[in-house]
């Protein structure tokens, strides 16, 4: 069976009343829940405010991930960098951003991380020519590190599948792929055969959520999201890399851990059926 990861903070108490964050302070624990509920991995979040107090950060930062990956044998394969979302690369942020991807890439390879995730939605949307341009301008200066490093930069955006791959096609390394979010495609309406065929070979990130049309996240199996086509394709393309639960959340602690070993079941289905080796 496939390995199966965890989106940080999804096994604790919401930090802050934010629905994802990385939880500053109490983010040991997680790692401990991880093993206990079966997960393999933990996807790690870089978020714009108070990102020097994250341990991917630092030096020693990245020796205590160290130290609680070998003790709990949960690992951190991907990371999702939602400080971008914040900062886009397109905005007057670039300089600074291009700065803290670069830190992020020295100190990832030190984990082994694979895949780094760049947000392209809501504030960080590419909206124009211009803002593609400024994007890829600054991709273009910091990917000699991500092959250096051997770390996959993944695009995470709201394009259209034609739109997206003109975007891949900006780019000449195999170390651009995409991170593909059921939920997000299912609530843009967009036709995953559509996706598949525009760029299904670059899915290196698989981030699992339901969401309904024009609307928000829902538990796995009651939105517009079609798990089936969508692991058909996944088969189809030989996918075997990152997956990560980034499912619906109950308000109520307890409650939510509950509902998530169900959606963990609902989604290990899948990865039977289609995905194991």
């Amino acid at each position: 069976m496939m390995k199966i990861g965890i989106m940080q903070g999804r096994l604790l108490p919401r930090y802050r009343g934010r629905y994802q964050a990385h939880p500053v302070n109490f983010w040991q624990a997680e790692f401990f829940i991880a093993r206990d509920f079966g997960f393999h991995q933990i996807e790690f979040i870089l978020d714009y405010n108070d990102f020097e107090q994250n341990p991917l950060m630092s030096i020693q930062g990245i020796e205590d991930i160290k130290s609680l990956i070998s003790e709990t044998g949960v690992e951190v394969k991907s990371i999702c960098a939602d400080y971008f979302m914040e900062a886009p690369f397109h905005s007057k942020h670039q300089a600074e951003s291009e700065t803290i991807l670069r830190r992020l890439l020295e100190n990832a390879k030190e984990l082994g991380v694979i895949d780094i995730v760049i947000p392209c939605v809501d504030h960080s949307s590419l909206k124009s020519e211009q803002d593609v341009d400024m994007f890829v301008s600054s991709i273009n200066r910091i990917l000699p590190l991500a092959e250096k490093s051997n770390i996959f930069i993944n695009f995470e955006t709201d394009l259209n599948p034609k739109r997206f791959k003109e975007l891949l096609q900006k780019f000449d390394s195999d170390h651009i792929k995409v991170n593909y979010d059921i939920g997000n495609s299912a609530s843009l309406g967009y036709n995953p055969k559509e996706e598949f065929e525009a760029y299904g070979k670059y899915i290196s990130d698989l981030h699992i959520k339901d969401r309904v049309l024009g609307g928000g996240s829902v538990k796995l199996g009651t939105g517009n999201a079609d798990f089936k086509t969508v692991f058909e394709l996944l088969r189809e393309n030989n996918f075997n890399a990152n997956i990560t639960m980034q499912a619906a959340k109950a308000e109520d602690y307890i409650e939510d851990l509950s509902m998530l070993r169900e959606q963990k079941e609902f989604i290990t289905k899948y990865l039977n059926e289609y995905l194991s080796r």
